[in-house]
């Protein structure tokens, strides 16, 4: 079988997989990339040589940058001004939309998005704003952004370092600005004045009582003295209900302590503040023997009149009046019946407000699609025992989810309620790859970093542009500088960087140079040819960019820009024009991925503090696209002519 047909094959298996999309994308490029050594088609001396490409250094070091941005507080004196926009919805969008477009340029444009993201959230609950009008046309921007510079985006990258390979000459630092920001702003006007129209509007999603309507299932059950739990630590508690039901707090002589760091034994007279509906409430009376705290109302009132004190007393039945001594201790319980009754008119007024959840700790969160929680349940994380936190709920597509926790499988995009101490949520957070949603203070960061961070990252910049240093040299310089000053520890850099994006450029560019050598990119752009032959080339490059497009829909836009990048150069060499309008097609057209939510990580992110369905996408993005094939298909030939 020729060679040409067996990457075919092994390219089918693995789009199909990619799409499928049971497996994580980098465990599929691994195997593609282990599939093609087998088969001959990659020596395996070189299998590995895709990890220490230039693309693939100069998307780690960009990464390890962009967090330290964060770390410094560049980001965050941007987002304190965003913050400061008003009531209007369109300086919002503005804002928000803007911002992140000029950030994606110069620091990875997942990396903006997840920054601006708390921002827009805290945005949409103080001027009551639904989420989903402000979050999709923050994603889409984080994607225009992108193109603007060679480190914004992966594909970026990897064109400028495929351009390398074929002329020995690659794409600077601002190559693609003159395309790109024309892209951009034009993607940007849409967005402002229609795109965000087009956006589905879903009401009431803005706040954790909204989304997961915490106040009506927060209830407090008590321990009575003939409980089954008295003596039970939570843990022996989750074990006996075979459930992890939420024990936000256990109060105990007027003090509370949070659920997720009590572990004594549960003692007779204490009150568990635990987030249940109906059925966990009947599962805990059952099991353990709890019932509810506090005393209703009637249940007072029946102890008020078994109060022997009666309204008049008299004198063992003689008719005579009690003496003044007798009246004088009527009086008195009189008023302490009456403070009785206040005090309880009180607690019914509290509890008709709802359980107080001060100081419990809760933040609201979404699943990255890096996350190590994906298609994991809270059992298999040890989500209590090895983090220190509780599920408390979790929202998928705008809406709470009813079956049981420990039976949920958990997905990108996923809002969960979560439970933790202060001081280990954001480790414990970030190890497992969840992104906070709730609204953070904004901290200016340290302002010696701040400026630090600044000039590692121009002097950088400017070995690129003045031809000192490669780009990956460069941008790896600076990360490295970054970590030994300390304005980012040497933990986070390690955490800043994207392992499965890594590993899926590592294994895709040796399986994407064996579509060039096999001959298999030269077959395709045959085809190409042969059907185009009576069309002008700049029919071709409208046909190149729509079908690049697609595929970053549905594929990650690295492996689709890996794949594109030897169909376009053969493409150009079978028309015997100037390759760099292919490959300027291909960079552009794989990063415009905003028809689905899985064609890139921004589109996951706000999928589900959006409330956005599948199918919600192409609304603005069908649209959107148009715009960005009618604006950068004129700017390349203009730019880069044939």
């Amino acid at each position: 079988m020729a060679d040409s047909t067996l990457v075919f094959i092994v390219l089918g298996l693995t789009l199909t997989a990619f799409v499928w999309g049971r497996f994580r994308y980098d465990l599929v490029a691994l195997a593609a990339l282990l599939g093609s050594v087998l088969l001959g088609l990659v020596p395996g001396d070189e299998a590995f040589l895709g990890f220490g490409h230039p693309a693939v250094i100069t998307v780690a070091a960009v990464l390890v940058i962009s967090r330290g941005f964060e770390r410094s507080g560049v980001v965050d004196v941007i987002a304190e001004q965003v913050l400061k926009v008003g009531e209007r919805l369109f300086l919002q969008l503005a804002a928000l939309t803007g911002t992140v477009v000029v950030l994606s340029g110069f620091m990875n444009n997942t990396g903006a998005l997840a920054l601006l993201l708390p921002v827009a959230m805290r945005l949409a609950r103080e001027h009551d704003t639904s989420p989903s009008l402000l979050l999709m046309p923050l994603a889409f921007g984080s994607l225009l952004g992108g193109l603007t510079t060679l480190i914004g985006t992966p594909p970026n990258i990897i064109i400028a370092s495929y351009r390398g390979s074929v002329t020995g000459d690659s794409f600077g630092m601002f190559s693609f600005s003159p395309v790109g920001v024309s892209v951009a702003l034009a993607g940007l006007a849409f967005i402002l004045l229609l795109g965000w129209r087009l956006v589905p509007q879903r009401a009431g999603k803005a706040s954790t009582e909204a989304m997961f309507d915490t106040a009506n299932y927060l209830v407090e059950l008590k321990v009575g003295e003939e409980a089954k739990a008295i003596g039970w630590t939570l843990r022996d508690l989750h074990d006996a209900l075979e459930e992890t039901i939420p024990v936000l707090a256990v109060v105990r002589d007027e003090k509370r302590r949070a659920g997720h760091a009590f572990y004594g034994g549960l003692q007779e007279g204490d009150i568990l503040l635990v987030e249940a509906g109906p059925e966990e409430m009947k599962l805990l009376e059952d099991k353990a023997g709890l019932s509810l705290g506090a005393e209703t109302e009637d249940e007072e009132e029946t102890a008020d009149a078994a109060d022997p004190a009666p309204r008049e007393q008299r004198d063992g039945g003689n008719g005579k009046q009690a003496d003044g001594g007798e009246k004088k201790d009527r009086q008195e319980k009189k008023k302490d019946r009456k403070e009785k009754k206040k005090d309880r008119k009180e607690k019914k007024e509290k509890k008709k407000k709802g359980v107080d959840t001060e100081g419990l700790e809760l933040v609201e969160v979404v699943v990255r699609t890096d996350s190590m929680m994906v298609n994991r349940t809270v059992t298999q994380l040890r989500l209590h025992n090895q983090f220190g936190l509780h599920l408390v709920a979790v929202a998928r597509d705008g809406g709470r989810l009813k079956q049981r926790l420990r039976e949920i499988r958990f997905r990108p995009g996923d809002v969960l309620l979560l439970q933790g101490g202060e001081s280990e949520l954001s480790e414990s957070l970030a190890t497992l790859g969840c992104l906070p949603l709730a609204s953070r203070n904004l901290t200016l960061g340290q302002p010696r970093m701040l400026l630090v961070s600044l000039a590692i990252f121009g002097a950088a910049i400017l070995a690129i542009l003045f031809d000192l240093l490669p780009a990956a040299v460069a941008l790896s310089t600076a990360a490295l500088l970054s970590l030994l000053v300390g304005v980012l520890p040497l933990r986070d850099g390690y955490q800043a960087i994207d392992g499965p994006v890594i590993v899926l450029l590592g294994a895709m560019i040796p399986v994407g140079q064996a579509l060039e050598t096999s001959g298999g990119a030269e077959l395709i752009a045959e085809s190409l040819l042969h059907m185009g032959r009576d069309w002008p080339v700049v029919a071709t490059l409208v046909g190149l960019f729509v079908i690049t497009m697609m595929l970053s829909d549905v594929i990650n836009n690295a492996a689709a820009a890996v794949l594109m990048a030897p169909i376009a150069a053969s493409l150009a060499s079978g028309f015997d024009v100037s390759i760099d309008p292919f490959l300027m097609v291909v960079a552009v057209s794989a990063s415009c991925a905003f028809l689905t939510p899985i064609g890139h990580q921004s589109n996951t992110l706000v999928m589900g503090p959006g409330g956005y369905r599948f199918g919600d996408y192409w609304r603005m993005g069908l649209p959107l696209e148009l715009v960005v094939v009618a604006v950068a298909i004129p700017m390349i030939l203009l730019v880069w002519p044939l």
